[in-house]
């Protein structure tokens, strides 16, 4: 009999919303030795093969990471405890050929890397991320995750996630997989903050720091009003937060010794860890301000390149110069609002945006969209061999940020902001939800300005690598560019390696200077300058220091054990400096003085 397609229908959404949920049991019997029991339970199977796996990938990270390598003694059992065949079919790779629709999954995993992409295992400290840690079903990402955790005895047992907590203390839900992979977790000795907001739509926020620190409590709750001031300002830039999913933001923080560094946005939260004994916060605050202008940009204005994550590859986008160098951008400049970063320092930053366009090769002669690309190989993904580096890639982190610089400056002077193109780029794609392209950003800025304004500033710096004018632009706010080294000689930055044999190059020469034009590089040798033996690195900037740009000198060294002798033509050092107009002894006009206010001067008040 030929059964009606609504009935089909009904029955595979009843089917659906009674699916079980994927089942995930986590116990330390060995913790002191960085390792943790794991069982992954999956009922309600289809009679096909069941595919396990670990990631290769994790979120906000763009290359591959291979979680794999940390797992052993992987066995299958079915509902009854019998034991299931289970075949490693790749590396990170399980699978379960034949089973009656139940399927229990053990192993064991190592962790002792915590950072904000690895995990770390400790009796008294469990840093969890996910990808790190947790094997997977393929096939079935929309299925609720449910997950529990049995606690070493010295654990005092603290819970820092974004994770729905469930009826028991220690067991969470997630609402499907994409969400389970993106939520980390810190259990142990944390000092929690809270404080609280009411968004523009009347609905309350908790935030949350969870410091895993050795602090007073006292410090805990200053250090928490400071990170609470970046968030106000954060908000500001948008003139809302985000609906956070349930109600919380939570700061996992971990500020030690014990950890790795590392920062890494979420959802409705970020991981951060660095490793030092923790006397004040001012020297870990840019971070905290970078990560959390992430919970809108990429994690809400999210790139369709990333939309959703493939955690079994590498993950190439094309707008990560807008992604994570914006947010560089605000990160800095965040703090100066908030008034952590006094105006006069704000320019260190400065000069190393406007230096990371105008004076590396990976600024000079590529685009930002050919840095962000390249972001699959050197986003901490590991390789043995040397690469060019320095001559074809500028960090999307810096060169973004020099973009969102050179953007903010311009529509400043149409009275417009970057304030007011992130609040359009919220409302378009941030607040729906709705992943964009790098056209989708052109399209938006022309809607604000014009579109041969957005196509030309597209086609110049985004597309393209056209020098930007930055001391016409930083000029309407009392900024000068000046040099820093101007009159000094100069033949390259390169890093040297004493001996006795000479000066050994450690570093691939940079394209364009005169040691690069003189045929040196990377393993070469400099034994003598005019003559001059120089053994040392002091015996070069005492002989640099006697010439003046335009000169040229004999440089002796060793390639491959043959001696070479070849001139290098020496120039004026390149390197600039960003400075306020009454520093550098120049007039501020008031219009000056009002055009870097507005700009740089707190934007939310309480």
């Amino acid at each position: 009999m030929k059964t009606p397609f609504f009935t089909v229908f009904a029955c595979l959404l009843i089917r659906l919303c009674l699916a079980q949920p994927i089942r995930y049991e986590m116990s330390f019997p060995n913790a002191i030795h960085h390792e943790a029991q794991i069982t992954l339970t999956v009922s309600q199977l289809p009679k096909q093969p069941a595919v396990f796996r670990m990631s290769r990938s994790s979120p906000g990270r763009y290359a591959t990471h291979e979680f794999g390598k940390n797992v052993y003694d992987v066995k299958a059992v079915d509902e009854q405890n019998q034991p299931l065949v289970i075949n490693r079919t790749d590396g990170d790779v399980y699978t379960v050929p034949n089973h009656k629709g139940t399927v229990k999954v053990s192993y064991t995993i190592y962790g002792n890397y915590p950072d904000g992409t690895y995990m770390g295992i400790d009796p008294k400290s469990i840093h969890l991320n996910m990808p790190a840690t947790f094997m997977w079903i393929k096939g079935f990402d929309q299925r609720p995750i449910e997950v529990k955790f049995n606690l070493p005895s010295e654990n005092i047992g603290v819970v820092a996630t974004q994770l729905v907590p469930a009826a028991d203390r220690y067991t969470f839900t997630a609402p499907g997989l994409q969400y389970f992979m993106d939520s980390p977790v810190k259990i142990g000795q944390l000092n929690v903050k809270e404080w609280k907001r009411t968004n523009t739509d009347g609905q309350p926020i908790t935030f949350r720091v969870a410091l895993e620190a050795a602090v007073a409590d006292s410090t805990a709750d200053g250090f928490a009003q400071k990170i609470a001031r970046i968030v106000d300002q954060a908000k500001a830039v948008y003139g809302e937060f985000p609906a956070y999913d349930y109600g919380n933001y939570t700061f996992l923080a971990s500020l030690n010794p014990y950890v790795r560094g590392d920062g890494m946005e979420h959802r409705n939260s970020t991981m951060i860890a660095v490793p030092i004994a923790f006397t004040g916060p001012e020297r870990v605050l840019g971070v905290f301000a970078h990560e959390f202008f992430h919970c809108w940009n990429v994690e809400r204005i999210r790139p369709k390149t990333l939309e959703p994550f493939n955690f079994e590859k590498s993950n190439m986008s094309y707008e990560l110069w807008f992604a994570e160098g914006f947010t560089q951008y605000y990160g800095e400049l965040l703090l100066v609002r908030a008034g952590f970063t006094p105006v006069d320092m704000y320019t260190n930053t400065l000069t190393s945006i406007v230096s990371g366009k105008q004076l590396t090769p990976g600024g000079t002669y590529y685009s930002p969209i050919d840095a962000s690309c390249h972001a699959v190989f050197v986003d901490a993904g590991v390789s043995v061999d040397r690469a060019n580096y320095v001559n074809m890639f500028t960090s999307y982190y810096t060169y973004g940020a020099a973009v969102a610089l050179a953007l903010d400056l311009e529509l400043r002077q149409r009275n417009l902001s970057l304030d007011t193109y992130m609040q359009a780029l919220w409302k378009r794609f941030g607040k729906p939800e709705q992943p964009y392209t790098v056209d989708g950003l052109q399209t938006v800025l022309a809607g604000l300005t014009s579109p041969d304004f957005a196509r030309s500033f597209f086609s110049k710096y985004i597309y393209g690598h056209q020098p930007i004018d930055y001391a016409s632009l930083l000029t309407k706010a009392g900024l000068t560019i000046k040099k820093a080294q101007e009159g000094h000689a100069w033949l390259g930055n390169v890093r040297y390696s004493e001996s006795d044999n000479g000066l050994q190059i450690m570093t691939n020469t940079v394209r364009e200077t005169p040691i690069y034009q003189a045929g040196l590089d990377v393993d070469d040798i400099i034994t003598a300058i005019d003559g001059q033996s120089v053994l040392k690195i002091s015996d070069m900037q005492s002989i640099l220091g006697q010439h003046k740009p335009g000169d040229t000198i004999r440089v002796t060294y060793m390639h491959r054990g043959e001696s070479r002798t070849a001139p290098i033509a020496l120039i004026e050092n390149p390197a600039i400096s960003v400075q306020l107009y009454e520093k550098a002894g120049l007039s501020l006009t008031p219009e000056m003085q009002s055009f870097r206010d507005n700009w740089l001067k707190a934007k939310a008040v309480k």
